[in-house]
This record gives C-alpha cells, structure tokens and sequence, in this order.
C-alpha cells in the first residue's frame, strides 16, 4: 500500500457526504481484519475480521474480469490473501490463490521492469515494483506452507526490487533513491528481496518433484543461507534514518523467524534419520537449535526468556508478535507447533537412546518448551481456536515423556496417555462452550461492519460452505457440533494407540 493515499482516503470516508468509493472499502476492511489479529490478546475481533474478508471474498466472485486488471485489485487481492491466512478463512488454499494471483500480475506485465516498458511517473514504477516484490514473497510463502511446488522461476521476470524510496518521495518530482543504508518503508523489503534467489532455491529442494535432495545439496544450502543471513543482518544493523527511523523490534523479530524457517526445514528431512544416525548428526542440532529459537520469539514470556528484563519482554513490539502466533492463524502459529514438537521429539529420543542407572540429565531449557506449548496451546483456543489437536498432542507427548523420566513400564503407558487424553478434554470442553454461547449470544457487528458491501446473504452462506468451517457472523452453530463430535473421536484416538 502507499500509505499517503491509504491515509487520504481513509480521511475521506468519515468527512465526505457521497457514497465511499466500494473498492476503497473493501481494502480498508481487509487492513483492519488483518490488525486486528493484534488488537488484543484473546482476537476479540475475530467475528467482524471473518465476515469482513467473507465479503471482499463475495466482491471479488462477481464477473467483472477485466475491470478487476489495475493495481488496485492487485493490492486488495494480496490484503485477501493474508487476511484469510491471519483470520483462519481458507488459509490453507493459499497456495492456490497465490498461484492465480501471480499469473494476473504476470498477464499485466508486472513481471517486466518498468524499465523496460514505456515511460511512467516514478510512483506508477514503483508500485508496480512493490506489487510484484510482495507477490514473490507471497507465492514463496504459500509453497513452504503447502508442501507445493513455488511455480516460478528467476528466469520468468527481470523486474527489479523496489527503489529506496520513503512513501512520500514518490508523490514529489523526480525524487531520488535514499542510499541503501539509509532506512525507508521499504528497507526491510529491500534485504529479503536479496534473499529471495536462495529462499527460493530451498523451496525447490524441498517441494519440487525433480529435486535431487541430496545431504551434500543440503549442506551446500545451508552454507550459503548461513551467509546470506549474515549480511541481511548487517545491512539491517547499519541502517539509519535522517528522520531517526530505525527497523522496529517487530520488523526485525518477522525477519529473524522467518529465515529460521528456511534453515529448519533445510534440515527437517534428515531429522528423522538423524535420530537413528550419527552421519545426519549436524541436522538434528540443526533443528533443535533453531525450533527453540524459534519458540522464543513465539512466545517470549516462556520461563526460557524469564531471565531478560521485564521492561524488554512486555514491549509492545513483542506482544504484536507474539498475539499474531497466537490468534493468527497460518504461517506464524504453525511454525510455532512445529518447533515446540521438534524439541518434544528430541527430549523423547534422548530418553529412550540413554541407556543409565541413575536419572538422564536433560536441559532445562528443553524441558521448559512442554509446559509452556501447553500453556500456549490452551491460549490459542481461548483466542478462538476450534481445533485442540495441537493442545491434545501435546499433553499426551508430555505425559510419554515424564513417564519415560520415572521409568515407567510399557503396559503403564496407554492408561497414563488416555489419562492425559481425558484431562485435555476436561481442559477445553468448558473453554470452547463459553465460545459458543459468547457467540451465539453477541449481536451483529458494530461499526464499519454496518457499512455494508451489499452482499447477498445465501452469498456469504455458500462461500462459508466452499471455503471455511469458520462461520461468517458471531453466530457459531457449527461450533457446538464440533465440540461435541470431535472431542470423543479425539479421545477414541487416544485409546487406540
């Protein structure tokens, strides 16, 4: 988004007596869907984002193709995307609509520098830019997410990265590019772009059919991202603002999880085989490693960061990080799980592998992620998540562990893992009927949800159907005949292993 032009419309809609502009509001509640994810701790605004990206969602199925080609759509079609991503509606499609967006772009010849094209004003260029710089990331994004395949190549555009510029330069005349190390809205973006050739090369090792997936390949990768991530960090590090702007703790904090994400799922193919052999050693370092770092900075008020000042780990950019993990859903909170099940599985291997008289010693660092993945687990669901699978796996992992460490015989484990079953249950039962009746007992939404788009309501009822089990109003039917079928099955699993 160009942030002057956001500003000036959005100033707009509240003085102005005509009708705002549609496509202006459908942008406008797709940027506060996605804020509110961090508005609070328990996504108290989790009804009014729903139904606000179910209706850009319905805007955006009516059959007007070609209208829909401008920079505009571009943008309010990225703002959808993340949206659902952060929102939970049909997040895990991503990588579908990501792959149509980037053949809309394509067709418009955002591909192409604009170089390379005719001549346009600076702030056309650039945006164009932009737009195409995020659609990368975003196509990227979606492939590690999905397990797809990326479906582009460097070969298929010779757009360059965005220009050094501050969103109010490109209004002025002929403005000039700040130098790298000054830093810009756009400085952040810069440094990933430069990433990108490398990022993407992990994402075809990882996803693509004709990827030879050797160890060596693996290792090659590892080293070069390893470096990349140096110099990242140092252009980050030297920037400076003649404004006195500095990259955010936020910024920074996004950035560093997500380049460990690229480097533990270098290594989580030959995790498993690690466990059983010494010549995958380093992998399993590897992974354990960066799965507690990355914890860390899921949830930094884990008793691991209880060390650092309580100043430091209340600001307000942490919690923004740490609310996105836990009411967002998609990429942020699936890593998380990710790593807190790494470590549980290294913690479990380290048990069973010592073969000892007296008790294993285990790090306390380690040990400290089962508790706390729990705790942030049943935080998730207070924040509205429907799915306890994630809080469920994780007490039983904890109960195998902690009866591996009072050596436990093997015909006392199945009662102690249904037990544990069964106390999860009685954990979040009451938690997810409180949710239902909060729901069902809410009236309609307050505010700009009252500036309707028109949309038809047996619409929004399909599109719940096609796209999600979230409901697009505060009314949850669907969530009292969740509760009540998936907590036996849950526990039914539970016995059966």
């Amino acid at each position: 988004m160009h942030v002057p032009t956001f500003r000036r419309d959005y100033e707009a809609l509240w003085v102005s007596d005509t009708e705002p502009a549609t496509a202006f509001l459908v942008q406008l509640k797709l940027v506060l869907a996605i804020g509110a994810t961090t508005y609070d701790e328990q996504f108290s605004l989790r009804a009014s984002a729903i139904q606000w990206v179910y209706e850009a969602q319905t805007w955006f199925s009516e059959p007007e193709f070609k209208s829909r080609l401008n920079i505009q759509a571009l943008q309010t079609n990225l703002l959808l995307l993340l949206a659902r991503e952060t929102a939970g509606v049909g997040g895990d499609l991503i990588w579908i609509s990501a792959g149509a967006l980037l053949r809309t772009a394509v067709y418009m010849g955002l591909h192409r520098d604009p170089a390379c094209l005719p001549k346009r004003t600076t702030f056309a260029a650039e945006m164009r830019r932009r737009l195409w710089n995020t659609i990368l990331e975003i196509t990227l994004q979606s492939s590690m997410d999905s397990g797809g395949p990326p479906l582009v190549s460097l070969s298929d555009f010779n757009a360059e990265p965005p220009g050094n510029f501050d969103d109010d330069q490109l209004v002025a005349e002929d403005p000039v590019p700040k130098p790298e190390d000054d830093f810009t809205q756009v400085s952040i973006a810069i440094a990933l772009r430069k990433t990108f050739p490398l990022r993407l090369a992990i994402a075809k090792f990882l996803n693509d059919l004709g990827s030879h997936s050797t160890y060596e390949e693996a290792l090659r990768l590892d080293a070069e991202l390893r470096a990349s991530y140096k110099a990242l960090c140092r252009t980050l590090q030297g920037c400076n603002s003649s404004t006195g702007r500095s990259p955010s703790q936020f910024e920074i904090r996004v950035v560093d999880f997500l380049m460990r994400r690229y480097l533990s799922s270098l290594h989580i193919p030959f995790f498993g085989p690690a466990l059983h052999e010494t010549a995958y050693a380093f992998s399993r370092k590897v992974v354990v490693e960066t799965s507690l770092k990355i914890w860390c900075a899921a949830y930094p008020s884990s008793s691991i960061m209880a060390a650092q000042s309580r100043s430091d780990t209340a600001s307000s950019d942490r919690d923004d990080l740490a609310r996105l993990t836990a009411c967002g859903s998609g990429f942020f909170r699936t890593v998380a799980m990710q790593a807190s099940f790494f470590i549980a599985v290294e913690l479990k291997t380290q048990l069973q592998e010592e073969e000892s008289l007296g008790p294993v010693p285990l790090r306390p660092d380690l040990l400290s992620v089962l508790d706390d993945a729990k705790t942030w687990s049943l935080r998730c669901i207070e924040a509205g998540e429907t799915n306890i699978k994630g809080y469920l796996f994780m007490c039983l992992v904890a109960a195998q562990i902690e009866g591996l460490m009072r050596g436990l015989g093997k015909d006392e484990f199945p009662e102690l893992l249904v037990k544990a079953a069964e106390e999860a249950e009685e954990r979040c039962l009451p938690i997810l009927e409180e949710k239902a009746a909060q729901g069902q007992a809410e009236g309609s939404v307050d505010g700009l949800g009252q500036t309707s788009l028109n949309t038809p309501p047996e619409l929004m009822e399909d599109w719940d159907f096609m796209v999600s089990q979230e409901p697009p109003s505060r009314t949850c039917p669907s969530l009292t005949i969740y509760i009540r079928c998936q907590m036996p099955s849950s526990i039914s699993a539970a016995r059966s292993q």
